[in-house]
């Protein structure tokens, strides 16, 4: 099981459609509390974060991951707007696993999905 900690509506339908077609299943979590509850009663093989929505917490959600050590080595990618250095600076620095550009992810879509499974 994938966790998509995700809230934009256009991403959601994106990563829906590609693990339906790959036969994937993730979950989808709209906060950082309920993905990290969610986390803590099944870890899943990887955990997708999207960097741009502030309401979510990706920064906080990945610090919580690293300081619990039952979540520490959950893999993570993160996508984020490739213009805002200061928030992929930040997404490292806290120990998102992989960030790269919202066009990048899109793209790289079925195979990040196939490779956790």
């Amino acid at each position: 099981m994938i966790l998509a900690i995700v809230d934009d509506l256009m991403f959601t339908s994106k990563i829906r459609s590609a693990a339906a077609r790959l036969g994937v299943t993730v979950a989808f979590a709209r906060s950082s509390a309920g993905a990290l509850s969610d986390m803590r009663a099944s870890a899943p093989a990887l955990v997708i974060l999207d960097l741009n929505n502030a309401r979510t917490d990706p920064i906080g959600t990945v610090a919580a991951m690293k300081a619990d050590p039952a979540l520490a080595g959950i893999p993570t990618i993160g996508f984020v707007s490739h213009v805002q250095t200061e928030l992929i600076d930040a997404a490292r620095d806290a120990g998102v696993g992989e960030v790269m550009a919202r066009s990048a992810f899109t793209e790289r879509l079925p195979e990040i999905l196939s490779r956790e499974t």
